[in-house]
C-alpha cells in the first residue's frame, strides 16, 4: 500500500522559511516522480514543484523559483520542500503526490497524472 505523508508545516512571518516532508512508504523513487501541490482557500490545485530520479529532472513553478528548493533522500525514502522567503501568497495547504511519469513539468501541471496523495499540511504565511 502507497502512503504519503507531508509534515513540516505551520505559521511564520512573511520571509521567513519552513522545509516540508513527504515521507512515502510502498513505492520506490526509481519507479515514482514526486510532487509538491498547493491548494489555497477558493483557488484550484497548483503545481509548485516535482522532482523525478528516473529521468534527474526537477520542476518549479515560476511562483517558487529561486526561493523554493526540492530534493530527495533515498534512504529515508523522502522527499523535502525547502521554502525560503515566503510570501502572504505562499499560504496554502501543501500536499506531496506520486506519479508513475517521470516527466516533472508534465507531473506538475496535471493534478490527474499523479497517482496517489498526501493529507495535506497547512502553511500560514502573515505579514
Amino acid at each position: 500500500e502507497v502512503q504519503l505523508v507531508e509534515s513540516g508545516g505551520g505559521l511564520v512571518q512573511a520571509g521567513g522559511s519552513l522545509r516540508l516532508s513527504c515521507a512515502a512508504s510502498g513505492l520506490s523513487f526509481d519507479d515514482y516522480a514526486i510532487g509538491w501541490f498547493r491548494q489555497a482557500p477558493g483557488k484550484e490545485r497548483e503545481g509548485v514543484s516535482c522532482i523525478s530520479k528516473s529521468v534527474s529532472s526537477v520542476y518549479y513553478a515560476d511562483s517558487v523559483k529561486g526561493r523554493f528548493t526540492i530534493s530527495s533522500d533515498d534512504a529515508k525514502n523522502t522527499v523535502y520542500l525547502q521554502m525560503n522567503s515566503l510570501k502572504l501568497e505562499d499560504t496554502a495547504v501543501y500536499y506531496c503526490a506520486a506519479s508513475r511519469s517521470p516527466y516533472s513539468e508534465y507531473i506538475c501541471s496535471s493534478i490527474p497524472a499523479n497517482d496517489y496523495w498526501g493529507q495535506g499540511t497547512q502553511v500560514t504565511v502573515s505579514s
